[in-house]
This record gives structure tokens, sequence and C-alpha cells, in this order.
């Protein structure tokens, strides 16, 4: 039970980490990334885009320990 505290702990924390990275990435936007003239999508829209699919891949993993965590505790009492 230990150990699933530390690995939610971890992945709370990994959450939190590419949040900041997301928030970072996007107070940088300049008008050029915002009006981006090239074909698809900009570097920068690119970078956010793969931030966010991280963030909710590690939320999806916090959640799953959380539900993980609450099976265990309810198949103790």
């Amino acid at each position: 039970m230990i150990f699933l505290a530390f690995l939610l702990i971890a992945a709370m924390l990994a959450t939190l980490f590419i949040l900041i990275k997301g928030l970072v990435n996007m107070a940088q936007t300049t008008s050029q990334d915002l009006e981006n003239t090239g074909d698809g999508p900009s570097p920068r829209a690119l970078k956010s885009q793969k931030l966010m699919q991280q963030r909710i891949l590690l939320q999806a993993v916090a959640i799953a320990i959380i539900a993980i965590i609450l099976m265990m505790m309810s198949a103790k009492g």
C-alpha cells in the first residue's frame, strides 16, 4: 500500500510538472505563432498539444492508482 502511495505522489508531481511546462509554453506564445502563415500548426502549437497529451496520460495514471488503492482498501474492510 505504501508503494502505491509513493506511485500516486510521483504521478501527481509529474502531472503538476507537465502542467507548469504547458503554462510556460503558452505564456511564451508570440503573435507570429498565432498568425502562422505556413502550412500546418506552428512548432509551439505542436509542443503544446504534446504537453497536453502527456498531462492527460499522467492524470489517467494517477486516477488508476487511486482506483487500485480504493479497491484494496474496500477488500480489507
